[in-house]
């Protein structure tokens, strides 16, 4: 699963997957997402992010989640 902006660095908030060049999670921006912030208001909260991250972060999380379990 390779996407552009997103990063998996062991180094980086313990190799969760983040926005390239930010402490940003992709998880973090799916709980804000879920806790019904909208684009606009996680962009004022993180002033490094833009729509194409955000957009990024969901299809990361959308691909996440359709991988098969591991055994």
């Amino acid at each position: 699963m390779k996407h552009e902006r997103i990063e998996v660095n062991p180094d980086v908030m313990v190799g969760k997957p983040v926005i390239k060049g930010t402490r940003i999670t992709v998880e973090q921006v799916m709980r804000e997402l879920a806790d019904g912030m909208s684009h606009a208001e996680i962009m004022a909260a993180h002033p490094r992010l833009n729509e194409a991250d955000l957009a990024a972060a969901r299809a990361f999380a959308d691909e996440y989640m359709t991988l098969p379990a591991a055994e």
